[in-house]
């Protein structure tokens, strides 16, 4: 069993050092902090992480840029890999992977943040590389959705001996089904957490071609629960007779914050019969949803279920070809329904996507600045970025006619209740630039995110529209591996946007 991946004893909380400035500063205007730890309190070191590091101070020309580009990209792998090990009773490998600040692990963020390293991940045996961070990953992630599938974030694994992590916030949920509460940190169910294993299984399949790897430990068995759980929540408030269903999840708060329980008892606001939506309780930024039919989680659960059916397909386990076909068959019945009943008519616009419908009629018209998100339907690979209802979609979601759109001196984005009005959130911004093959755009965005980190050098969970120095989360990985993810594929689809100078743009 290896030795916890966390910071040495000797070493400052990173929680702390992020907070603070540290030289040698970038040589541009904005004069950026060096935020990376010191290499021995480094997490997880990859040779191939230093090597794009330093291609990309020959690529980049503006040396803020650079700056952000060398603190934000490395991040999950400098300060987040908690644990990384074997389990107790078999040679599977586990990686333990917090999100930064909160120190359990989100199936969402967690996926999220191993994707940022797809450019470095080859097929490989070795215990020290990208790829068995990968398989580290999945295999634990397969455990907590055999454990509690209907659960958003976990607890460190027994074998890494690290104490759970205490959550005052969730004290006093009532939750069904019941969860222990050793394995599990909190118990929202959100449809993109499913999503998310789905992700990590097709990211790492579509690099490593190692299919084998799936036919061991619980890979098909957790598939099947994914399905069982997303079947489950597909079923209506009502029976055909009238009468309230026995729901498969409720889950009540005592809070303040209404966006941290469901209404009615737990049940959430009541969804109609037969739309071939899945039903979702929580939003990925780990608010309740006002209508359960979240359309951003229903394009990245259909996305990337057709994209785990292919791995499925290629095993020999004898249900595994009845898998594949379920998976597909359900990814092709989600479009559909996303398209009878997740696309409206805006009064403005015209036909858009919704972010959140009834199967009623009633439509919420939004986006937030999480992904999966309506802005990151591309990035998902749910559609392409010409499509028509989505381009229209975009400019809705882009405008002050999306109530979640901020505005100001200092950055223009989505954000979302999570961080409330006023505060949008940088990943929103990474994530139009991903989505966009617009120069000027893409060279507004990118300033924008430069001017907007108060001299730190990282990409923050929200900014003050009006204040870059009001932020929220400085310690935030998913969102800074992101926007290096975001670089590097601007370093193949548009290299000559990072050989401009930014000394010109944003604010400070």
């Amino acid at each position: 069993m290896r030795a916890p991946s966390v910071l040495a004893s000797a070493c400052v909380d990173y929680a702390d050092y992020s907070t603070q400035r540290h030289e040698p500063f970038s040589a541009g205007r904005f004069q950026l902090s060096y935020q990376r730890p010191p290499e021995e309190c480094r997490t997880f070191k990859s040779q191939g992480v230093e090597d794009i590091i330093a291609r990309m101070k020959e690529t980049i020309s503006d040396p803020d840029l650079e700056r952000l580009f060398e603190n934000a990209y490395p991040s999950t792998l400098d300060t987040a890999i908690k644990w990384r090990g074997k389990a107790a009773d078999t040679d599977e490998e586990l990686t333990f992977i917090i999100t930064g600040d909160i120190n359990a692990m989100w199936l969402r963020d967690s996926s999220n943040q191993m994707q940022s390293y797809l450019p470095l991940l080859n097929a490989s045996e070795s215990v020290d590389s990208i790829a068995s961070l990968f398989r580290g990953v999945i295999n634990l992630q397969a455990r907590y959705l055999l454990t509690a599938p209907y659960c958003n974030s976990f607890q460190p694994p027994i074998e890494s001996g690290i104490p759970p992590a205490g959550n005052e916030g969730a004290r006093t949920d009532m939750v069904v089904p019941i969860y222990p509460l050793d394995a599990v940190f909190e118990c929202k169910y959100e449809l993109d957490s499913l999503a998310a294993f789905l992700e990590v299984s097709a990211d790492y399949h579509s690099r490593t071609n190692d299919t084998g790897f799936f036919s061991k430990y619980k890979w098909v068995e957790t598939i099947k629960v994914v399905l069982e759980t997303a079947n489950a929540m597909m079923l209506p408030t009502y029976d055909p007779e009238g009468r309230v269903n026995q729901s498969p999840y409720s889950f009540t708060r005592e809070t303040t914050r209404s966006t941290e329980t469901l209404a009615n008892n737990g049940l959430g606001n009541p969804v109609a019969n037969g739309t071939g939506l899945i039903r979702s309780a929580f939003r990925p930024s780990d608010d309740s949803t006002i209508f359960q039919f979240l359309i951003p989680a229903n394009m990245m659960f259909a996305s990337y279920l057709s994209q785990t059916a292919e791995i499925m397909a290629q095993l020999t386990q004898p249900e595994a070809r009845g898998l594949a076909a379920r998976m597909r068959d359900m990814s092709t019945s989600l479009r559909t329904a996303i398209t009878t009943h997740g696309t409206i008519n805006h009064p403005e616009f015209g036909a858009i996507y919704a972010f959140e419908v009834d199967g009623y009629g009633s439509a919420n018209t939004m986006d937030d600045a999480n992904i999966p998100s309506l802005l990151s339907a591309p990035f998902l690979g749910y559609l392409e970025r010409q499509d028509e209802v989505y381009q229209t979609t975009r400019k809705f979601i882009l405008s002050a006619s999306n109530p979640y759109f901020m505005r100001g001196p200092v950055i223009n984005a989505i954000g979302g209740p999570h961080a409330g009005p006023g505060y949008a959130w940088p990943m929103a911004k990474i994530v139009q630039i991903l989505t966009s093959d617009d120069d000027t755009e893409i060279t507004d965005a990118l300033g924008e995110i430069l001017s907007s980190t108060a001299g730190l050098g990282l990409i923050h969970e929200s900014v003050n529209s009006f204040d870059e120095n009001d932020w929220t989360r400085q310690w935030f990985s998913w969102a800074n591996g992101l926007f290096g993810q975001m670089i590097l594929d601007l370093e193949v689809r548009k290299p000559h946007i990072l050989k401009q100078s930014f000394q010109g743009t944003g604010t400070g």
